[in-house]
Parts: structure tokens; C-alpha cells; sequence
């Protein structure tokens, strides 16, 4: 609610509503078709958080993202890791609505007073008297569907959530030392030779035979199963499917384009010029009535000679961005100035000069140079665009009705997904070779977690009939049934054999590797001289790794520098081993403000990580459980 506008508070405010707690949950109605009560995916402080509100406040968090980003991926915000960090952040929001309500914050009027009038949109507002234009400030709130107490219950609410975090994070420090302490192991360069032992170099000399294979395929088994598997149908209800039977009543047509024609247009610019006199409004009383006297002068000066209102103005205006310019400010739409001097010019006609206009900078006389209106694209030239926006705006209205007959067909006729694609003009679809788990690269509803979980569902599996409609995304409905079904199984050793062989020789492969780096490891400690095969020197830090593995930089960084140079040996799994010898430490030339840069981010860190840690035992407090499992890194979904 208003993130754009309260963007304005202070850092600590700041800090709390970017990290720690985005409110930007909202509840609807229920999407479960079929009215059985909504299970629990977790609860905080007793109370639970159930799959209709996740869903609910997912599907909020998407809409509002992509119409902040149109371009947007879907695959980003449906996406399973996307769906459970807005679980997370529901739980966020009701450990620390807890927190507030057990810790009795409350925040005064006085200071919901001051929070609103630092919020730029509202302090527009204000009428030259000083007081609140409330009819304007009841249309602001209102677009985003609140009343004026409704907004500001809401915002009180917020500050004293904030109040929660606000003591560790406005508190948190560090010392520069500290910091440079930190800064320095974290980006520490260090000088290295290595020498790689490549595991695919030592392939040629293991000797594979049956009985080798044989009993590394009974000591690793569980390396060669054959995950289970399914070929189903399925049928996707969506936007798309509705409007593509949607055909668009030419009346309806053109009435919209006549009531949209000014959106279609554009919005209006105009071109004005004005003369500045400075009088801030928290100036004494005498300093501004003098200011007033001079810009009344002016004006009977203008008025006089409006042609000479470019000369005036360069001499006169005490705006030094305009005044060499005559005054001029060019062209610009609503809501570029402050609001009393936007309503003067927006009130004006063209070569017209106002009277003495009042805003926060002080005294203004406005001339209104031009007015730059743009022209209505024609019927005709709209109509694609128009037709468009109808057909969605028709099939947004109509999925609701549409939705419900698609889950009432696929559960009262349960044995095939036919009669539900005659009857709304769907295709039904194949997919073979599916997993519990979306697959990597996979698309639309089969990347989907919850279609996937209906479809292997144990009455699914068994019977083989459709499931319920599965909500999958923004106005998107799907339904499966399961054809045929293989469940998980060990592979026969004939069958594997030939990925048992693989995998044998990959795994003693890097057994010669490491064996032959150990020993050229321990034989350079005791004799370095005798060292042969290292590659020239290379630099390598956490930040700047030279192409070499993670393992490898994250050994040598951790490696004791207090003889040098050290040797260490680093395993690499099955690429091999490395030995690499840690020659010096690289001094790194850093200005006074990239050290400032760098405190100032390990002053966010830490500042970070101390809110984090509080969190967490708030989350013990309020008894925090999540009660679904946190997809796996590589998880894709894709609506």
C-alpha cells in the first residue's frame, strides 16, 4: 500500500520495509471450487496461515508485479521458489504483528501526523492556507480502494510493526577497525601456483573387469535407480481458451473508443514561463510580505507589457534555472510541479498571465506559452488495441462463471477430460515421462508443484481419474488424469551396466588423481625445490577467483598465512585434486572513499544480520511452524 510514496522515511524505515518486512499482503476469496475448508501451511503465535490466504497473497503479489514490470518473466514470479518466499513473507508479517501486539507498541497521532505529512503525495495536498485539501486527500487514498481511516489504520499499523526491528536496526554499529578487520578476510588477494591432477587423465589406467563393476553397482545402488514416471492427459483452463471465444460486439466497440478517447490521446502538455520571488514558507512573517509586495509589483509590471514578460522575468526571477531563460520551463504534463502552481496552469488559457500564485518555494506569476493537446488516434487506427482490451476485460469478467463449470464437468465426470474440452473449446493435452518434481527446463502447468502433487496424488495413481481443477495461476485453472504409471525402481545391472561402467571409472579415476596429489603434496612440503609442474603464478580472491573452482579459492583463503609460502591440498571430487602453493599476500590499493563504500556495506551487513538474528527468535517466541517443504534450488515453475 503506497510503496512508492513512503519511500521517503527514514533509513531505519527504509531498512524494515526493503528487507525485513514487504506488507503487501491482501486476502480474497477463497479459490477452492469445491468449499472444503483450507488447509494450514503454517501458523505463528498459534494462529494458523492457511492455503487459500498464501494462495490468495501470491496471486496479489504477481498481479501487482507485473503490472509494475509488463515484461516481466512469468516463470520468476510462479515459480516455486517465488510462491514459497511469499509464504515466508506472510509469516514475516504475523511474527511482527505479534511482536507489536505483545510488546504493546502503539504509535500517537502525533506521530501518524508527522509520517503523512512527510509523504510527498499528501504534502502536495495542502492548500495555500496550509490546511489539507481532505476531499483531494480522500481521492488519492481512494485509488487504491481505502477510505482515508482505512489508509491510515493500515499505516499505523505499519509503524508499529516497524517499531519491532526499528530498536536493533537504528542501534546497530561497528567499529572502523571492526570493519576493516571484516572487509580485509572477506576480499583478502593471495598469490598461488597450482598444480591440477585432471581425474580424466588417470582414466586409462583403471582396470575395469565384471567383477570390479558388479560390485560397485551392490555398493552404490541407489546410484542407478530409474525414478518413477507418468504419461498423462490434462486440459488448461485460462484467459487465453475464454477469449478466444469471445467475439467483441462492434456497438460496444465504438462506445468504449468514445470513452477512452483521451486516454488513447495522450495526456495534455503545456508550456509556461514564470517569475520566482523566494519566500520559503517558514520565513518570518515580514520577509515574505515583502517578497509579496515585489511580485505584486511585477505583475502590474507584466500586465502593462505582457510582451516584455521574457525580459522581466531574466531580470526579476530568483529561479536560477529559468530566469536566464526568460522564465521559461518548457513543456510539461500534470503532476511535474507542485500542486498550486500545476492548478493555475492547468486552470489558464493560452497567452493568459495569473495572479500572484503561493507554493512552498513563494511568489509566483505564471504566463501560459502553449498548449500542446494530442491528437485521438482514429477508430479505426484504435480498433486492434481496443478490441484487445475489450476481449480481456470480457474474459476476466467471464472466467469466474467459466471456472466453475470447468471444475463441476472434470469432477461429476471423473473418467475422461473429453467432455469438459467439448464442452468449453478446450484442447486436451499429452505429456509423458513426468516426475513428482517440476523437471529442469519444463513449461506452463507441468512445471507446476501443485498440478504435479494432484496428479501423483494416491487416489490419482490408483484410479486413474481426473483430478480436481488445481488452481495454477493468475485466472488459470488445470485438470489431469494419470494414463500410465511407472513407479520407481533399481535398475537390472544389465540394464546399467553401461552407467555403472561410467560412473566406476569416473570415481577411480579421481582416486589415482588424489593419490598422486597427496604424494606430490607431502613430497613439496618436505623438499620445495623439487616442486615441477606448477602453473605460473595467478592472484585469486573470494571476488576475483581466476576461474578456479569455489573449493579451491575457499581452501586457500582459509589456509593459514602466517608462514608463507604454504602448501595446501585441495580435493576437487571427481574433476581431480589440486595442490597449490600460497606464495604472498596481495596488498589491495583502496582509496579513503572505497573504504568508507566498504564500511558503509559491512555496517548494512552486519546491520542486516543482527535484525535477521532477532527475528529468528522472535519466530521461536511465536512458535513459528511452516508446515511445507522448501523447494529445491533448481525447482522451475512455470503458469
Amino acid at each position: 500500500m503506497f510503496e512508492a510514496i513512503r519511500k521517503h522515511s527514514k533509513i531505519v524505515m527504509g531498512i524494515l520495509f526493503l528487507l525485513i518486512i514487504p506488507s503487501f499482503v491482501l486476502f480474497g476469496i477463497d479459490g477452492n471450487y469445491f468449499g472444503e475448508k483450507s488447509p494450514a501451511v503454517a501458523s505463528v503465535d498459534g494462529k494458523a496461515i492457511t492455503q487459500a490466504e498464501w494462495d490468495n497473497a501470491h496471486r496479489n503479489e504477481s498481479d501487482r508485479l507485473r503490472a509494475q514490470q509488463p515484461g516481466v518473466d512469468g516463470k520468476l514470479l510462479d515459480s516455486p521458489q517465488a510462491r514459497y518466499a511469499t509464504l515466508e513473507r506472510l509469516v514475516r508479517d504475523r511474527v511482527l504483528a505479534a511482536a507489536a501486539q505483545h510488546m504493546h507498541l502503539a504509535v500517537s497521532d502525533a506521530q501518524l501526523a508527522r509520517e503523512l505529512q512527510a509523504i510527498p503525495a499528501i504534502a502536495q495536498l495542502r492548500k495555500s492556507d496550509g490546511k489539507l485539501d481532505v476531499d483531494a486527500y480522500r481521492a488519492l487514498v481512494g485509488a487504491q480502494g481505502l477510505t482515508p481511516e482505512g489508509f491510515e489504520a493500515q499505516m499505523r499499523s505499519d509503524l508499529s510493526v516497524a517499531q519491532v526491528l526499528g530498536g536493533v536496526v537504528s542501534t546497530s554499529f561497528v567499529s572502523p577497525a571492526e570493519s576493516k578487520l571484516g572487509m580485509e578476510a572477506l576480499l583478502q588477494r593471495r598469490e598461488v601456483q597450482i598444480a591440477r591432477f585432471d581425474a580424466h587423465k588417470y582414466a586409462s589406467e583403471v582396470k575395469v573387469d565384471d567383477a570390479a563393476l558388479q560390485a560397485y553397482y551392490q555398493a552404490h545402488t541407489a546410484r542407478f535407480r530409474q525414478a518413477e514416471e507418468a504419461s498423462i492427459e490434462y486440459v488448461v483452463l485460462d484467459l487465453d481458451a475464454i477469449k478466444a471465444g469471445i467475439s467483441v460486439n462492434e456497438d460496444d466497440l465504438r462506445t468504449y473508443y468514445k470513452e477512452n478517447q483521451d486516454r488513447l490521446a495522450g495526456k495534455e502538455e503545456r508550456r509556461a514561463s514564470h517569475i520566482l520571488i523566494n519566500a520559503p514558507k517558514d520565513a518570518p512573517a515580514a520577509e515574505r510580505e515583502a517578497a509579496h509586495k515585489k511580485a505584486e509589483g511585477l505583475l502590474a509590471e507584466v500586465r502593462k507589457d505582457p510582451a516584455r514578460f521574457a525580459a522581466i522575468a531574466k531580470e526579476n526571477s530568483q529561479d536560477p534555472g529559468s530566469a536566464p531563460q526568460g522564465g521559461d520551463l518548457g513543456y510539461f504534463m500534470r503532476g511535474a510541479m507542485v500542486k498550486p502552481f500545476e492548478d493555475a496552469v492547468f486552470s489558464m488559457h493560452k497567452g493568459e498571465i495569473s495572479d500572484i500564485v503561493e507554493t512552498d518555494f513563494g511568489y509566483h506569476i505564471i504566463e501560459l506559452t502553449d498548449i500542446k493537446t494530442p491528437k485521438a488516434p482514429s477508430f479505426e487506427e484504435a480498433r486492434p488495441a481496443l478490441e484487445a482490451e475489450l476481449r480481456q476485460q470480457q474474459a476476466q469478467r467471464k472466467f469466474a462463471e467459466v471456472a466453475e463449470a470447468f471444475s463441476n464437468i472434470v469432477y461429476e465426470q471423473p473418467d475422461s477430460l473429453q467432455p469438459v474440452a467439448d464442452k468449453l473449446h478446450l484442447k486436451v493435452q499429452t505429456a509423458s515421462g513426468l516426475a513428482r518434481k517440476p523437471a529442469t527446463g519444463a513449461q506452463g502447468v507441468l512445471a507446476n508443484a501443485r498440478f504435479l502433487d494432484a496428479l501423483f496424488a494416491p487416489e490419482s495413481l490408483q484410479s486413474k481419474r481426473n483430478t480436481e481443477a488445481v488452481d495454477v495461476g493468475s485466472n488459470e485453472l488445470a485438470a489431469g488424469r494419470i494414463v500410465s504409471y511407472q513407479p520407481a525402481q533399481t535398475l537390472p545391472y544389465e540394464e546399467a551396466k553401461d552407467r555403472v561402467r561410467t560412473a566406476f571409472v569416473a570415481a577411480k579415476s579421481a582416486e589415482l588423481a588424489t593419490a598422486e596429489g597427496e604424494a606430490k603434496l607431502a613430497a613439496w612440503r618436505e623438499k620445495p625445490a623439487s616442486a615441477s609442474g606448477l602453473a605460473p603464478a595467478i592472484t585469486i580472491a573470494r571476488d576475483q577467483p581466476a576461474g578456479q573452482p569455489a573449493a579451491l579459492v575457499d581452501a586457500v583463503l582459509r589456509a593459514s598465512s602466517d608462514t608463507l609460502p604454504n602448501w595446501v591440498g585441495v580435493g576437487l571430487g571427481e574433476q581431480g585434486y589440486a595442490v597449490v602453493k600460497i606464495e604472498r599476500i596481495v596488498p589491495r590499493d583502496q582509496a579513503d572513499t572505497q573504504q568508507q563504500a566498504l564500511t558503509q556495506q559491512y555496517l548494512q551487513a552486519w546491520t542486516q544480520a543482527e535484525a535477521l538474528a532477532y527475528y529468528e527468535v522472535l519466530k521461536q517466541r511465536y512458535k513459528v511452524q511452516i508446515k511445507v517443504a522448501r523447494p529445491a534450488a533448481d525447482a522451475v515453475e512455470d503458469d
